[in-house]
């Protein structure tokens, strides 16, 4: 039988998105957050739900479901076997344990088997202010096995201290840190949020030529006195449709 049209399309001008995150009913994290902005920047778009939740876990009860890394195996099997494993980019946000986050490895290398141009934006989603919540030994893997293989790269400041392993107290700190991350892998690398005393701000630095000095910037963010969810999942998503649609943003 003949694989189905959709099979044999090409991506669009923008690109085909397999993004594996988390999802909620109610709110707006992970996938929820991430889909529609890519798809409103013309991006094909395919969501892995890594959990599904029927709440983000900050409210003090949480039901749903976690996809294990054999489930994950199955849905890229069927993909596979319908020829419709082709994509530009992959995106990878929560991720809660090591054996799921070592089959994301194994669906990067099947990817770009197929596709040796793609690229793989990383938000490492392990913590926040301080503090994990994730289970510590994910961190290890991140370091050791995804930073390698990552394209892009966007952790917030506690997440860049656990990867390049010191405490980020100063912007230069954090150009350092950006610095040990190239050297890691990826080739383009945002610290998508810093606290420095009183201001807030955004770390970006490309490496266009290995081994030489990456084009590096700041951006200072003005702080909102409220907390929000879901929002680093959106500048990743962001990351990723506008620096292919307009690349000049991170060049």
């Amino acid at each position: 039988m003949a694989p189905p049209i959709l099979s044999l399309a090409l991506p669009s001008e923008t690109g085909r998105v397999l993004s594996i995150q988390s999802h909620t009913v109610q709110g707006y994290v992970g996938n929820k957050s991430a889909v529609f902005p890519l798809q409103l920047l013309g991006y094909d778009v395919d969501p892995i739900n890594s959990v599904q939740f029927s709440n983000h876990t900050g409210y003090p009860t949480f039901k749903g479901q976690v996809l294990d890394g054999q489930q994950l195996c199955d849905l890229i099997e069927g993909l596979e076997a319908n020829n419709l494993l082709y994509y530009t980019h992959l995106l990878t946000g929560y991720i809660g344990s090591v054996s799921f986050l070592n089959t994301v490895l194994q669906v990067v290398d099947k990817l770009r088997t197929i596709n040796p141009k793609l690229t793989y934006v990383c938000d490492p989603v392990m913590g926040d202010e301080g503090k994990l919540y994730v289970p510590p030994e994910l961190v290890s893997v991140y370091r050791e096995k995804v930073v390698p293989v990552a394209s892009m790269l966007t952790p917030n400041q506690f997440e860049a201290e656990q990867l390049a392993g010191f405490k980020i107290d100063s912007e230069s700190a954090g150009l350092e840190a950006c610095n040990i991350l190239h050297a890691a892998g990826p080739s383009k690398v945002v610290i998508t949020s810093m606290h420095i005393g009183d201001n807030l701000c955004l770390i970006g630095s490309h490496q266009k030529v290995k081994g030489q000095p990456p084009e590096q910037f700041k951006i200072v963010i003005p702080k909102i006195p409220a907390y929000f969810t879901g929002t680093g999942d959106l500048m990743t998503a962001l990351l990723l449709g506008w620096s292919n649609v307009s690349p000049i943003l991170l060049v």
